[in-house]
């Protein structure tokens, strides 16, 4: 009885080391899952989007951060976590020969402002003062929510600035700068409140580079369309408008975003790579050591996209409806599609009419100067005719 209860003693023993590895390969792989799910810890993106520059010549600043307002909105973050600021009004500008538009590809192919877009900071609003504000909550209780960046510890968030700058700053209306010193200090005040999981800074400028040399705070990955000593070129002139649409560096980041979708698995080592100097003729550049990360573990929509808060519960929910009232409601809506009327849709215009129908003929007005014209050619025939000797009988 005794060798009987050694033996079966053993034989469990030996089944449990054999089941062991089994069962610490299996608790790897939840834990895999698990990580991969969490990867980033975000819960909210937030996107702040900042155009420094005035004046019509740099109409490119402009369409570069419409043009990242539109992708980023494309994979998911909603206007209400979007923070967008332009020093200028492109699309009202007398000299726009497309009123109300802006475009960022030659021939007019992409309009970029469209009808939805909401400019919350614009024209002499967007101000060094005012953005930093933005950044560390730093504003008046009157200012509303949409100007507002409401975020947390759980979010993350991209800040995209584009414009005019130099060694260390960049020009804010052609009047103003912010030095990476003061940009480096906001990042840090923003980390100390916790306003941010992590962040990811993007600048379009000439030395670009040496506007994330200063970074200290923890959890920031930055990207440069430069290095120090080097321009950074426009692209796409249009001759129409006059002036060049687009920065190079931001016309091949928008390119690559443009292949991306919300559930792509594209990381942060690809958005590296868009831009060669054999493309940008500048160097782009990025810093990645403060970030606790690896780029390669980073997808593109931890930034660029959007998640939606999901709420973990242990209790347990049926998902099995009550027979009864599943039986009622497939009565009512039995009898509900007895008395509707059969659906049908709406006889329409075709698109392909609607882009190749005629403008309407606008109504004829006589163009500036005409009435004065025709008078002046009145009096000429008068005085020809009759000459000057009758002018007495006139006055």
């Amino acid at each position: 009885m005794v060798g009987t209860w050694f033996l079966c003693r053993g034989f469990t023993t030996l089944a449990g080391l054999l089941l062991l590895p089994f069962g610490s390969l299996a608790a790897s792989q939840i834990e895999d899952q698990a990580e991969q799910f969490f990867r980033s810890g975000h819960t909210n993106n937030w996107a702040v989007l900042v155009c420094t520059s005035r004046f019509w010549f740099n109409y490119r600043h402009v369409a570069n951060t419409l043009s990242v307002y539109r992708s980023v909105k494309r994979l998911g973050i909603p206007d209400s976590h979007i923070v967008l600021m332009l020093a200028d009004d492109m699309a009202c500008n007398p000299r726009n020969p497309k009123p109300a538009t802006v475009y960022s590809h030659k021939n007019m192919e992409l309009n970029v402002y469209g009808d939805d877009v909401e400019v919350d900071y614009r024209s002499y609003v967007v101000t060094v003062e005012n953005f930093l504000r933005v950044l560390t909550g730093r504003i008046p209780p009157s200012t509303p929510r949409s100007k507002r960046l409401l975020s947390d510890d759980r979010s993350n968030i991209l800040i995209y600035m584009t414009g005019h700058g130099g060694n260390g700053f960049l020009k804010f209306q052609d009047s103003e700068e912010i030095t990476n010193i003061e940009l480096a200090d906001a990042f840090e005040q923003m980390w100390q409140k916790r306003r941010y999981n992590e962040l990811l800074f993007i600048i379009d400028t000439c030395q670009g580079a040496s506007m994330y040399e200063r970074f200290y705070s923890p959890n920031i990955m930055a990207l440069a369309s430069s290095q120090v000593g080097e321009d950074s070129l426009s692209h796409q002139p249009d001759p129409a408008i006059g002036v060049h649409l687009m920065d190079r560096y931001t016309f091949y980041v928008l390119e690559f975003l443009e292949e991306i979708n919300p559930a792509s698995q594209t990381n942060m080592n690809d958005l590296f790579q868009v831009c060669p100097k054999s493309l940008c003729v500048s160097t782009p550049g990025h810093r990645t050591d403060p970030f606790q990360r690896d780029p390669k573990h980073v997808l593109i929509t931890d930034f660029f996209g959007s998640v939606r808060k999901v709420e973990i519960t242990t209790e347990t929910i049926s998902l099995q409806p009550d027979s009864g009232i599943m039986k009622s409601s497939h009565e009512k809506a039995g009898m509900d599609e007895e008395l509707m009327e059969p659906l049908k849709y709406a006889e329409q215009l075709p698109v392909a009419q609607i882009i190749h129908q005629k403008p309407k003929l606008k109504d004829w007005h006589p163009p500036g100067g005409f009435i004065l014209g025709l008078w002046a050619l009145i009096i000429m025939v008068f005085f020809k005719t009759y000459g000057i000797k009758h002018m007495k009988f006139i006055f």
